[in-house]
């Protein structure tokens, strides 16, 4: 009895097709869209001056856990968005040697374009309800605070839709490769 081992592939080879610049720009754009909110949290837990009164500070920051609670959510979010570079990268088409059984195999098309369509919904709608009541939020804020605030998380109703072009774009690609 034989059983059938991976063949060996090279990333560099498992790519369906060429991506063009304007996808591989497009899906650092989800990163670089996702990356200013998460700083200005930090800030936020780091105590930086944002034009905040004390009591927003208090409102954000609970005692104990909820010091770690933005550091997480940060780095949650950017893991997330990162992962948007796998739709033009060769490691979103092979999976990992290190994983067993799936080592060195093509990922199957709907195993990445269903999680990240799912994701360019979520972020979209996350965005901009987002982006929307932070707009409208009654803080304690100075106006160069909130022009600070608002210009960290107006990017976010830019994550979406961004994910859901790269999204497109890997299915297309990967249908025709």
């Amino acid at each position: 009895m034989t059983t059938s081992a991976p063949l060996p592939v090279s990333p560099r080879l498992a790519t369906a097709s060429p991506v063009p610049a304007w996808a591989r720009r497009t899906a650092q754009a989800v990163v670089w869209a996702s990356l200013p909110s998460a700083l200005w949290r930090l800030a936020v837990v780091l105590g930086v001056p944002l034009g905040l009164a004390a009591s927003e500070y208090d409102d954000m920051l609970i005692p104990g856990w909820g010091y770690l609670v933005l550091p997480l959510l940060c780095a949650f979010q950017e893991g997330l968005a990162w992962l948007a570079l796998g739709l033009v990268r060769p490691w979103g088409e092979v999976w990992p040697r290190w994983i067993p059984g799936l080592g060195g195999r093509r990922i199957p098309l709907y195993a990445a374009v269903a999680p990240a369509a799912l994701g360019a919904l979520a972020c979209t709608v996350y965005g901009v309800l987002f982006v929307y009541t932070t707009l409208h939020a009654d803080m304690d804020i100075t106006v160069w605070g909130e022009w600070v605030m608002n210009a960290c998380y107006i990017p976010l109703a830019a994550w979406g839709p961004l994910l859901g072009v790269v999204t497109l774009h890997y299915y297309r690609r990967r249908q025709l490769g």
